[in-house]
Order: C-alpha cells, then structure tokens, then sequence
C-alpha cells in the first residue's frame, strides 16, 4: 500500500459510483479511504478530508485522465 497515492478527493458515496465501473473494467487496483465512513453518516466527509481514491503510482495519470473524461461518457436520459 505505501506505492498507493491520492489522485482525486470526493464528497459522496453516490459520485463514486460510476467510477469504481470503469476502473474495475480497466482492472486498475484501486481503494477508497473512508468510504464506508461517509455512507454511514455523511457530514463525516467534511471531519475526514473526504473520500480519497487511492491508486498505485504508477496508474495515477491513467486514472486522472479516466476522471477528467467522466463527464463526456455520462449521459441525462430524460
């Protein structure tokens, strides 16, 4: 775990979603650091700086690439 680093810095479970997806998809290791803090009680995200992606080191610009592109692969069905 000491190679994993923080790349990207969340909220709320539910913007986590669409991206444990994708990165499951692209097989990239990865974890979220109080996750299961911040579905249990939601203003636990400000105390603990937020739920924090971890990925190794050297899948970081993959994945702030992968970040950077969500918004262009998800749609609003209407």
């Amino acid at each position: 775990m000491k190679e994993f680093i923080t790349v990207a810095i969340f909220n709320l479970p539910t913007e986590i979603a669409v991206l444990k997806s994708i990165l499951e998809n692209e097989g990239i290791q990865y974890f979220f650091e109080n996750e299961t803090i911040v579905s249990i009680n939601p203003f636990a995200s400000i105390a603990y700086g937020g739920i924090k992606l971890k990925v190794h080191a050297e899948d970081a610009a993959f994945v702030k690439e992968i970040i950077d592109n969500l918004d262009s692969h998800l749609r609003v069905v209407e």
